[in-house]
């Protein structure tokens, strides 16, 4: 009979084991993400012992926690259940799958740092929330069924390997009362670990991407889900509201309009009716997803994917320096819809309580318009249905589409089958007499790239972003093109901006060129053709159309009219994670978690930022902006 310490040993040592393998598995992601990813934002070699050191401390961290279950098993159970055939054939499908599952999660985040030059982040977890699109997503870009069955045989090796290490045959002698020492070790190694531990430890650099690079991946992804909703006052920077309220009517004075509620802590404006405005044009809204400026020759690429677009803006009013708020469609559509800041880190159409409050849709309902909201994948995603329809807007989705579109996926029907259907409605509505007001959202630009023949530099399958980008370029064209044969075309404002810039990248917290995106004003005959170069931002879309059209209105929104305003004193907001930020100038404010603030200096020539000492006033106006549309939000009051 061994001796009890032995046997001890013989209880964990496939605790051991597996520890081991997840360690030597996260090490060599590490080296082969830092190899892909990490050289090109400029994370040298000999930032690698500290990521290295780092990231298998954070490994081994993780490790307690995802090795609990069998820790609590492998110790505490009796000696006859641990010597039973039945045990040890139950114990070795375990491992094997626990094998499985952390090789196969490992390329998961291979691919997903790839797309977001991150960890899991709140991106992974807000695409849990709609697994039917996101796993047939991940079926049509990805080989999974081969990275299946290659994890599978792989597991299988590596169990049958460890399988003499893996036995539990010979485990007897161990007293309970010895196997309470390691089981209360571990507890309290879990524990203090979970006290004294914070996962931003491993962040020691102000290379965003090295940060990541040393992060552990699930770890990264807990903590996204515990925070997808989180309480603005607990972690973030604060002020008094009545600090908050004197610095952002300061700040929203610039662009015209009186304050009308600031009694009740609202920073609502009333405009008059301007009569050298446009009038009561229709407004259509086209928002392109992923339709970054780094695609159009206008904006300085050399890849020039967009030439309908960039001879539109020719044709019309473009702004030059536009941003997105964010990187995912809801924040852009949050902005845009609602005039709203991108609070962390939820957007408000996927928050609860987001029914009956102020946008742009109500605005223009008051002056006598109809209201859609039109979109080319099924809406209930991203809780886009709900929130528009609760919002007064029609809603009209891909189950709307009426025949058997172009070609589809898991995202949507073909942009043009979408602006065919945006057509025939805006038909119907120019028969009612009503002046309409409508935001159409594309998906056509989007993983898996798969297209119908004929689009001209458009690859069927395997053209990748190139051929998402041409082909929504091309469907905008053919939008604007057939709109022309209809009665409404001239009596019509376009808006045409994208939801979000192509992907992430890039060191910087707040990375802010992959934040550019096109957009202009299109209506012939009505807007002449210019340049903005004014700083401008998606939530001074609506005010600054409204502002443009001369229609009279209140409301609370955060935007401004761009055309009216100081350009020296505009400001755009943006959110990247947990992360959100204020750029003014050349300077930008970025508030993070535990009410942390970085200051830094943008450089928009070379779109990069450098640190820089805090500016307090940057950080009050930041903090005055998102404390306070928070506030509003959580009391019901944005209205």
């Amino acid at each position: 009979m061994p001796r009890p310490s032995h046997a001890l040993l013989a209880r964990i040592r496939p605790l051991v084991v597996l520890g081991t393998y997840y360690l030597l598995v996260c090490l060599a992601l590490r080296i082969v993400l830092w190899w892909q990813f990490g050289r090109a934002a400029q994370v040298g070699a000999g930032s690698l012992p500290w990521i290295l050191g780092m990231g298998n401390l954070a490994d081994f961290i993780e490790s307690l926690y995802l090795l609990a279950p069998f820790a609590i098993y492998l110790i505490t159970v009796p000696d006859s259940w641990l010597a039973a055939r039945w045990n040890r054939c139950g114990l070795t499908i375990a491992v094997a799958l626990w094998i499985f599952a952390v090789t196969f999660l490992a390329i998961v985040e291979y691919y997903f740092f790839e797309e977001f030059d991150s960890r899991f982040n709140l991106v992974s977890v807000d695409y849990l929330m709609y697994p039917t699109e996101v796993v047939g997503d991940i079926r049509d870009a990805y080989p999974v069924n081969t990275v299946l069955l290659i994890v599978g045989l792989w597991s299988i090796a590596i169990t049958w390997a460890l399988r003499h290490r893996l036995t539990t045959e010979a485990v007897v002698g161990t007293h309970r009362t010895r196997r309470w020492m390691p089981l209360t070790a571990y507890t309290l190694a879990l524990l203090i670990v979970s006290v004294a531990f914070d996962s931003d430890a491993v962040a020691l650099s102000d290379n965003r991407v090295a940060n990541e690079l040393a992060s552990n991946g699930p770890a990264s992804f807990f903590r996204a889900l515990r925070s997808s909703e989180i309480d603005y006052h607990a972690y973030y920077a604060t002020r008094s509201p009545q600090d908050n309220l004197r610095v952002l009517t300061r700040q929203l004075a610039i662009g015209g309009g009186r304050f009308t509620r600031l009694g009740e802590g609202l920073p609502t404006r009333a405009f008059p009716a301007d009569p050298n405005g446009l009038g009561r044009l229709n407004v259509v809204v086209v928002v392109e997803e992923s339709f970054g400026a780094e695609f159009s020759h206008l904006y300085g690429s050399q890849r020039n994917w967009t030439p309908h677009f960039d001879a539109l803006a020719r044709e019309g009013l473009w702004f030059r320096h536009m941003y997105a708020s964010g990187t995912r469609t809801v924040r852009g559509l949050e902005a845009i819809t609602a005039s709203f800041p991108p609070i962390p880190s939820v957007s408000i159409v996927r928050r609860p309580g987001n029914e009956n409050i102020a946008t742009w849709g109500s605005v223009m309902r008051k002056q006598g318009y109809h209201t859609s909201f039109l979109y080319g994948g099924y809406g209930y995603f991203d809780n886009m249905n709900a929130f528009f329809g609760h919002n007064g807007f029609e809603v009209l989705d891909r189950s709307d589409l009426g025949h058997t579109p172009r070609f589809a996926n898991i995202w949507g029907v073909a942009d043009e089958d979408l602006f065919d259907m945006a057509m025939a409605h805006f038909d119907g509505l120019e028969r009612s007499g009503q002046p309409f007001f409508a935001i159409v959202m594309t998906t056509s630009n989007h993983k898996p790239f798969t297209f119908r023949d004929g689009v001209p530099g458009v690859k069927r399958e395997g053209g990748g972003r190139e051929a998402g980008v041409r082909y929504a370029d091309y469907a905008l064209g053919y939008f604007m093109s057939k709109a022309r044969e209809h009665a409404w075309f001239g009596n019509t404002l376009f808006v045409i901006v994208a939801d979000h810039g192509a992907r992430v990248y890039g060191r910087q917290d707040i990375p802010l060129r992959t934040y550019e995106i096109p957009m202009l004003f299109y209506s012939p005959g009505h807007v002449q053709p210019g340049v903005v170069d004014t700083l401008t931002s998606q939530i001074d879309i609506a005010p600054t159309v409204l502002g443009l059209l001369g229609l009279p209105y209140e409301a609370p929104f955060f935007g401004v009219n761009v055309l009216k305003a100081p350009a020296q004193e505009r400001i755009a907001l943006f959110n990247h994670n947990f992360d959100v930020a204020i750029l003014k100038h050349d300077k930008l404010a970025i508030l993070g978690l535990r009410k942390t603030v970085q200051g830094a200096h943008y450089d928009r020539e070379s779109e990069s930022y450098s640190p820089m000492p805090e500016d307090p006033a940057l950080t009050d106006l930041a903090v005055a902006y998102y404390q306070t549309a928070y506030e509003l939000f959580r009391a019901h009051r944005y209205e």
